[in-house]
């Protein structure tokens, strides 16, 4: 029961609301996209937070991904500061920012089911 529900996954919650609006008003780095803060896993000793996002319509850009992900790397320790003011906690833990690939590859596989649905349907189709 005590571990559906840890305190590190409440942090980690806690952690992807404030960054999420940190984010979006409070870093003013023009390489920085629409972000968006899908999860965060902060490790059981809170040293390190984990930080999965995407940005908006840059799937396939490697190029300007690579500019976001260096965006928020160079405004971790103004994020990690600020979190501090806003998330009480003893020690705030080191930010580790991941572009988060679970999003494109769900958008790929269902292109590939709607895909293959669609071909199965043909397949019938042409058999009758």
């Amino acid at each position: 029961m005590a571990g559906e529900f840890s305190r590190t996954s409440r942090i980690g919650d806690q952690l992807q609301k404030e960054l999420a609006s940190l984010i979006q008003f409070e870093v003013k780095d023009p390489r920085l996209g629409m972000v968006t803060v899908n999860e965060v896993r902060v490790a059981k000793d809170l040293g390190y937070a984990d930080i999965y996002y995407t940005v908006l319509g840059l799937d396939d850009d490697a190029e300007r991904l690579a500019e976001n992900q260096a965006a928020l790397d160079s405004a971790k320790n103004f994020l990690r500061g600020r979190l501090a003011k806003e998330v009480k906690l003893r020690v705030m833990p080191h930010l580790r920012f991941h572009y988060d690939q679970s999003v494109v590859n769900g958008a790929r596989m269902s292109a590939l089911i709607d895909e293959a649905v669609r071909k199965d349907t043909q397949n019938k189709d042409s058999e009758e």
